[in-house]
């Protein structure tokens, strides 16, 4: 066990940012197994604001010389995609913790090198920074589905087309929606919370099959628009539908199960309608005459169902907290991890099913062949003509 965990914070951009003034304005929320030991970032730019935001903080331009300083004993990356499992496996292998930023990384031969070196140190924690986990809204329909609440799953669409994002957007940096830079649009850069909840909740599905549209309404080369069918196995379906050209959005995650539907509405609203029986059942024991006075109005369907709705509202900030105390807890004490590390791989696996199954334009295994995968990738990559294939 640890006394207590001296962060580093590796990249002071928007996240980052977002981090350090957790602490710079001594957040009540944060727990004492936790305080900011360091700020790195490569951008000349930002050593004169970080000095002026944090008097006296060591602050350093290289990642390996912070991982070398022992200043910090655990860090946090948020940095671009590529760089996730470069710096995890670097801060690992020196025995330091890792919090790793979503995405784990951009394909899965990639994490699976960061996991295998996380199997290496045993003593040193891994955890992903998958703060939805902590939202009481998706806790909760974890639950009703792990509980069966609904019956087994037959179902899941998840529309989110919240993330409209304008030309300017892209234009901020040269690296941003390349396939060499940044990995991908929209699967690896807005929606791998929505990615990662969706195989939690509903299990990860067998066959995944994408039509994918790149650039649509933008001077862009990655994906901003995704349309993917799922096929969970036994029957069950599922869609998932995202994209970043939306400006007037649609967040709505819908589960139908044997026993019900649940419903969840700009990821603030829970409706939980739950049969009376299985709707086999109710089926079975509906006669053409129950049948006839169905259509005339003369049986109330709503007298085989219970409804429940629920709105969430969690404060800001609060998620990203109740991350980092429990890394801080996970480390010091020994309590569980919300999201341990290797299952980061999980949306990373799903994402690159999608992108695969559109390029090769036909259904493939969620387990998708990693080296048909980077091969494919590094394609992409070379067509841009400014960024090192990966390996």
């Amino acid at each position: 066990m640890t006394e207590k965990v001296k962060l580093g914070i590796i990249g002071y951009g928007a996240e980052g940012g977002m981090y350090a003034g957790f602490f710079k304005n001594n957040d009540e929320r944060l727990n004492d197994n936790i305080e900011l030991a360091a700020i790195c970032d490569n951008d000349p730019a930002k050593k004169a604001k970080i000095a002026e935001d944090f008097p006296g903080l060591p602050f350093f331009d290289n990642y390996l010389d912070l991982l070398e300083s022992g200043i910090v004993n655990a860090i946090v990356t948020t940095v671009p995609h590529y760089d996730h499992c470069v710096m995890g496996i670097a801060a690992l292998e020196r025995g330091i913790h890792l919090l790793g930023e979503k995405p784990a990384g951009v394909y899965t031969k990639d994490v699976e090198r960061l996991i295998e070196t996380s199997k290496k140190y045993p003593e040193t924690t891994f955890a992903i920074f998958f703060n939805q986990r902590t939202n009481p809204l998706y806790r909760r329909v974890k639950q009703l589905m792990d509980e069966k609440a609904i019956g087994d799953l037959q179902r899941a669409t998840w529309i989110i087309t919240t993330w409209w994002r304008p030309q300017g957007y892209y234009n901020q940096s040269a690296w941003r929606a390349t396939w060499g830079g940044e990995g991908g649009g929209v699967l690896v850069n807005q929606a791998p919370h929505q990615l990662d909840l969706l195989q939690w909740i509903c299990g990860k599905p067998e066959k995944v099959y994408a039509k994918l549209q790149y650039g649509a309404g933008r001077k862009i080369v990655v994906e901003n628009e995704v349309n993917a069918l799922l096929d969970f196995g036994n029957g069950a379906t599922g869609s998932f539908i995202t994209c970043t050209n939306d400006i007037v959005g649609t967040d709505r995650f819908e589960i139908f199960g044997t026993k019900g539907k649940i419903i969840v509405e700009d990821s603030k609203k829970l409706i939980v309608k739950q049969l009376t029986a299985p709707e086999a059942e109710l089926s079975e024991n509906m006669d053409m005459q129950d049948v006839m006075r169905l259509f005339m109005g003369q049986i109330n369907m709503e007298d085989y169902v219970k409804v429940t709705e629920e709105e969430f509202v969690t404060p800001q900030g609060l998620q990203h907290i109740s991350v980092l105390n429990n890394f801080a807890d996970h480390i010091v004490n020994g309590e569980p991890l919300l999201a341990n590390g290797e299952e980061g791989i999980n949306g990373v696996t799903l994402a690159n099913a999608m992108h695969l199954s559109s390029w090769l334009d036909k259904e493939v295994d969620y387990n998708v062949d990693g080296d048909l995968y980077l091969a494919e990738l590094n394609k992409r990559i070379a067509e841009e003509g400014k960024f090192e294939q990966r390996k």
